[in-house]
């Protein structure tokens, strides 16, 4: 029986619904914080206040969230559903310089996304997952509107990217668009909802709460952060506030990874004090404004009444049924040296993750944690390209495609034998190796080979061959 491939085969079916230490190892659990500040924070907040407020107030509220145009600016081939009635609802924290942002980072002409997440609803309602994407993880992009009449080309970066890219206009649909088509093309998940949320508004949030308390153990002084915070337990707002939550290379190892969690524990503390303080009609119309001021949704999305759905549903599911990862990922360093700034995906786990998603099945945090522990390095997977299609360039095309993705060819040539299907060919107890590889490759299966060239697996290209991805 061919080992490798289960999950890449799920996601072939779906995937198209029409036309080293430390630093280097990332584990993929997260402790519950940042959609608390998503649904509990804001959106569960919005059901006190569309139950309390008077109608002129709710019709207020309901006029400043902002509706953008989505739909009609991802383009096709996009994923599948398959899996009827659940959500799959992407979450960004917009880093806009537009505005009132412009004081944050120079030379930033285009919009930025600070946080990705994916919020899966099952079904039926009895369980969620949300996943962080981490900003710098390395992906391949699309090719995207750019929002001013032209248009991107597919290549390689990190995928905070891709929000800029699609708001070079300054449109906040176009960039979500180009980051929904994004996601969507890396995960094989179909996105229904999004929802951004900007650096003023979370300010706001923070401030009619009369700030949040943090306890660093250790001063922070970061210029790029606009953050100059002593050791010790205080209270921060306005710039503070949102320079502790941005704050990346001052503390601890400077990654992104960090940062998540710094974020996640203040947006848990900041929910935490919305549900305790929010008493008073004026309090809580200053924080409600602040909170739908600064949202941007999907249509289908863009109004108290839907969004307090929403958080109704979010609201409804058991505590210990609600999963908070990151996407298991290490550091690119291991399959590139040269680069030190960027992290990617840990295959064949995200694959796993992503495919329980996509077929609504509850993933199990402590398995992919115990999965992601060791992982195969792509780089350390060495791989010969045999082209068994018959027609010239093939092996070359799909080397290349590999070397993209960090994988190490020793190799390319033709097949001794025409092939009917891609597969992957792997010496005995080169089974997890294979699997690495095959969770890039849609629809491929691998198969031990008595022959097979020690560590070396070999990819054999068939007329099926889907590219890796």
């Amino acid at each position: 029986m061919g080992t490798g491939g289960r999950g890449r085969q799920g996601r072939a079916a779906r995937r198209h619904g029409g036309p080293g230490g430390e630093r280097g190892r990332r584990t993929s659990s997260t402790r519950r914080g940042r959609i608390l500040l998503w649904s509990a924070g804001v959106l569960a907040v919005l059901v006190l206040g569309a139950a309390g407020a008077g109608a002129w107030i709710y019709g207020e509220l309901d006029g400043n969230i902002h509706a953008a145009d989505v739909d009609n600016r991802i383009g096709g081939e996009r994923p599948r559903n398959m899996s009827p009635g659940s959500k799959n609802i992407l979450v960004v924290g917009s880093d806009s310089r537009a505005g009132g942002n412009a004081a944050y980072g120079k030379g930033l002409e285009t919009m930025q996304s600070d946080t990705l997440m994916v919020l899966h609803l099952a079904a039926d309602r009895e369980w969620a997952t949300a996943v962080s994407l981490p900003r710098d993880s390395w992906v391949r992009i699309p090719a995207c509107d750019r929002g001013d009449g032209t248009r991107s080309k597919p290549h390689s970066f990190k995928i905070n990217a891709s929000f800029a890219i699609g708001g070079t206009g300054g449109d906040v649909g176009t960039a979500a668009a180009c980051t929904i088509r994004t996601v969507e093309q890396n995960t094989g998940l179909r996105i229904d909802h999004f929802v951004s949320v900007d650096f003023q508004g979370f300010k706001g949030m923070v401030n009619a709460l009369g700030g949040i308390e943090v306890c660093p153990e250790a001063a922070i002084r970061d210029e790029k952060a606009r953050l100059d915070l002593e050791a010790g337990c205080q209270t921060v707002r306005d710039e503070d506030a949102l320079g502790y939550v941005r704050t990346r290379y001052s503390v601890g190892d400077g990654s992104d990874i960090g940062r998540i969690g710094r974020q996640q524990e203040f947006m848990k503390a900041l929910a935490a004090k919305a549900r305790q303080t929010l008493t008073s009609p004026a309090d809580l119309y200053g924080f409600l404004d602040s909170a739908t001021r600064s949202i941007t949704t999907d249509r289908a999305l863009a109004g108290i009444k839907p969004l307090s759905a929403l958080a109704a549903e979010v609201k409804g599911i058991p505590a210990d049924r609600l999963t908070f990862l990151t996407v298991p990922n290490y550091a690119r360093e291991a399959d590139v040296p040269s680069d030190r700034a960027n992290v990617v995906w840990q295959y064949p786990q995200a694959a796993d993750l992503f495919d329980a998603m996509a077929e609504d099945r509850e993933p199990d945090r402590k398995a992919l944690e115990a999965a992601a522990a060791d992982p195969v390095h792509a780089r350390s997977v060495r791989v010969r390209v045999l082209n068994g299609t018959g027609v010239a360039g093939r092996a070359a095309q799909a080397a290349e495609e590999l070397r993209d993705l960090g994988y190490t060819v020793v190799g390319t040539g033709n097949a001794p034998d025409p092939a009917d299907r891609t597969a992957v060919l792997h010496a005995p107890g080169m089974a997890d190796h294979a699997r690495v590889l095959t969770s890039r490759l849609d629809g491929v299966t691998a198969h031990p080979d008595e022959r097979g060239a020690g560590q070396v697996l070999t990819l054999v290209i068939g007329p099926d061959y889907p590219g890796a991805a």
